[in-house]
């Protein structure tokens, strides 16, 4: 079996609000470069949750790792910070303003977890089903062919029969000429 080499990226930030848009275009411009379109909008919702928890929440400090990682047939997309507290998927009350991400994450992607990473810290992340790939077939150059030698007479008098028929749409009309010949 020919195995399909993975596609990874890393983005290492300060979960601050202006950082977040800037890593939810790297995410939207990656998947796209994968010709990955249709995950875009799930993975930068996703992304922006996790990052929106790191920022609101993780102790001592708001630096964090992004990681994007194409596999066969999945994108998974994880959050590592420095705060070993794991996260609570929460029921928030219908006028709470905050504590939906992880029901969000949850409710768009195929699968969500955290563990704990190393002596402190954890990894947040979640899974995207990825789109079969759309086999293109292979172009085949189509044959080459020459056209007669034409002479300046002939070249005029195609372009007058071509537009005596568009005569009929003034708006095709062609140029005149005051100029005989």
């Amino acid at each position: 079996m020919i195995s399909q080499p993975s596609r990874h990226c890393t983005v290492e930030l300060q979960a601050l609000p202006s950082r977040i848009g800037q890593v939810r275009r790297i995410v939207s411009a990656q998947l796209r470069y994968w010709h990955m379109d249709p995950l875009i909008d799930r993975a930068a919702l996703g992304v922006t949750e996790l990052l929106s928890n790191v920022h609101r929440h993780a102790e001592p400090d708001k630096l964090c790792t992004v990681e994007i990682e194409l596999l066969l047939d999945r994108l998974t997309v994880s959050v590592h910070d420095h705060d070993p507290r794991l996260p609570e998927l929460r029921d928030a009350e219908a006028s709470a303003t905050c504590g939906r991400g992880l029901a969000m994450v949850a409710a768009v992607s195929e699968s969500w977890g955290a563990r704990p990473d190393g002596d402190s810290g954890k990894v947040v992340w979640f899974t995207l089903p990825a789109p079969t790939p759309v086999l293109v077939a292979p172009v085949v150059a189509a044959p080459v062919v020459t056209a007669p030698v034409r002479t300046p007479y002939d070249t005029a008098r195609e372009t007058t029969c071509r537009h005596a028929v568009d005569e009929r749409r003034p708006e095709h009309a062609p140029a005149r000429s005051a100029v005989a010949g």
